[in-house]
C-alpha cells in the first residue's frame, strides 16, 4: 500500500481550512435609575472578509481563538446615554462559511469587504430591563473555508495534478512517485500574453467513497464547490491505489470521479467541465486513447460491462478532451488555451444572463 512520507505530513499538517473560534458580544453599560439614563450598547463582533488573510494565521495571532466586543458604557450625570462599547472586527480569508455548532450554515463571506454580524452585543440598561444591562450574544462558530478558484483540477492519486499545475503555472507544489502527494489545496495562476489570469487549484486526490469522507474525503470535496470549473486529470494507462485495491482503467476512472462529485453535491456535475488525459508518453498510450475515445462518444453502451455502483446518474460532458503529457509537455499550451476559452465563454454566458434579467425587470417596472 502506498504511504504518505512522515517528513511531507509535518510539512502540510499546517494547513487549515477549518476553524473554531468563540465570539462574545460586549454587555451593556448601567442604566442611571434617578434621572431614567441608559447605558450604552455592548459591541458586536464582526468578521470581514480579507484577502491575504488565512485561518492558520488567525491561530498563530488569537491562541486562544477569542474574540470578545467591548462593554458598553453606564449612563452618568454628565451623559444619561451611554456610548455603544467598542466593536470587535475578525479578518477572516475570502470563501468562508460561517457554521453554528450543529453544522448549520449561518453565513457566508465571499468578496472582500463584506461583513457578518458574528455575535450582537448586549443592550444598555433602561427603564425596561430595570436599568440592569444585558450580556451580548456569545456562541461557538466553526469558520469553514472552500477554496475559491477559476479552475479545480479533479483527479484520484499520482494522475499528475501537481505536475500538472506546476507546468501551466508558477506554482511549485510537491511532487513525487507516491500516491497523496497533495495533502493541501495548491492554488497556481496561469498568466496569458495579454494579462489575463487564471486561477487554478491543485486539490488533495480523491478514492473510491470519498463521499463518504474516506480519504480526503469531504476535506477534498468541498473545496470543489466554490471553482467555477472542473478539469478532470486522468492517467491514460488507469489507476490503481495499491495490490490490495482494483485496478480502474481510464474510463472507469472518469464514471468514479463523477460518481464521486454526483454523491456529494449532485449539482458538482452541472459545472463546466474539461478532461486532460495524462501520461501521453507512456507505451500503448495511442491505443489506449483511442479506445476511451469511443466509450466517451457513448458511454451508455459501455455500462453493462460495470458494475452497477459505479455508474453516475449523469454523464460529465466535456467541453474538451486535451491529450497531455506533464513529462514531454505535449498539449499544455493547447490545454491553456481551452481553459482560457472556457472560462472566457462561461464569463460570457453570465454577463448576458445578468443584463437579460435586468432588461426584464425595466420591463416589469415600466
Amino acid at each position: 500500500m502506498v504511504r504518505c512520507g512522515a517528513a511531507v505530513l509535518r510539512k502540510y499538517s499546517n494547513f487549515i481550512d477549518d476553524l473554531r473560534v468563540y465570539v462574545r458580544g460586549g454587555t451593556g453599560g448601567m442604566g442611571y435609575p434617578n434621572l431614567g439614563g441608559e447605558g450604552g450598547r455592548g459591541g458586536d463582533v464582526w468578521f470581514v472578509a480579507r484577502e491575504k488573510t488565512t485561518l492558520k494565521s488567525i491561530r498563530q495571532k488569537y491562541p486562544q481563538k477569542r474574540f470578545v466586543a467591548g462593554t458598553g458604557a453606564n449612563s452618568s450625570v454628565k451623559a444619561l446615554k451611554g456610548e455603544k462599547g467598542k466593536d470587535r472586527e475578525v479578518h477572516v480569508p475570502l470563501g468562508i462559511s460561517v457554521l453554528d455548532d450543529n453544522g448549520k450554515q449561518i453565513g457566508e463571506l465571499n468578496a472582500a469587504g463584506e461583513r457578518f454580524l458574528a455575535a450582537r452585543g448586549g443592550l444598555g440598561g433602561s427603564l425596561a430591563t430595570n436599568f440592569l444591562p444585558c450580556k451580548g450574544q456569545r456562541r461557538t462558530v466553526h469558520l469553514d473555508l472552500k477554496l475559491i478558484a477559476d479552475v479545480g483540477l479533479v483527479g484520484f492519486p499520482n494522475a499528475g495534478k501537481s505536475s500538472l499545475l506546476s507546468k501551466i503555472s508558477h506554482a511549485k507544489p510537491e511532487i513525487a512517485n507516491y500516491a497523496f502527494t497533495t495533502i493541501q489545496p495548491e492554488l497556481g495562476k496561469i498568466m496569458y500574453a495579454d494579462y489575463k489570469q487564471i486561477s487554478v487549484a491543485d486539490l488533495p486526490g480523491l478514492i473510491e467513497g470519498a463521499h463518504e469522507n474516506k480519504g480526503m474525503g469531504h476535506k477534498f470535496l468541498k473545496h470543489v464547490e466554490r471553482t467555477k470549473q472542473l478539469l478532470l486529470v486522468v492517467d491514460i494507462s488507469g489507476f490503481q491505489l495499491s495490490i490490495k485495491t482494483q485496478f480502474r482503467t481510464a474510463f472507469e476512472t472518469i464514471l468514479l470521479l463523477t460518481k464521486e462529485l454526483e454523491l456529494y453535491k449532485e449539482e458538482l456535475v452541472t459545472k463546466p467541465a474539461l478532461l486532460a488525459i495524462n501520461k501521453m508518453d507512456l507505451p500503448c498510450a495511442k491505443d489506449n486513447l483511442d479506445e476511451l475515445m469511443t466509450q466517451l462518444e457513448n458511454p451508455q453502451d459501455f455500462f453493462h460491462l460495470l458494475e452497477e455502483e459505479m455508474i453516475p446518474e449523469n454523464t460529465l460532458q466535456f467541453r474538451d478532451v486535451i491529450p497531455i503529457s506533464t513529462y514531454t509537455g505535449e498539449g499544455i499550451e493547447e490545454l491553456k488555451t481551452c481553459l482560457r476559452k472556457s472560462i472566457d465563454e462561461q464569463a460570457e454566458q453570465v454577463t448576458e444572463e445578468y443584463r437579460k434579467k435586468k432588461l426584464l425587470l425595466l420591463q416589469t417596472s415600466k
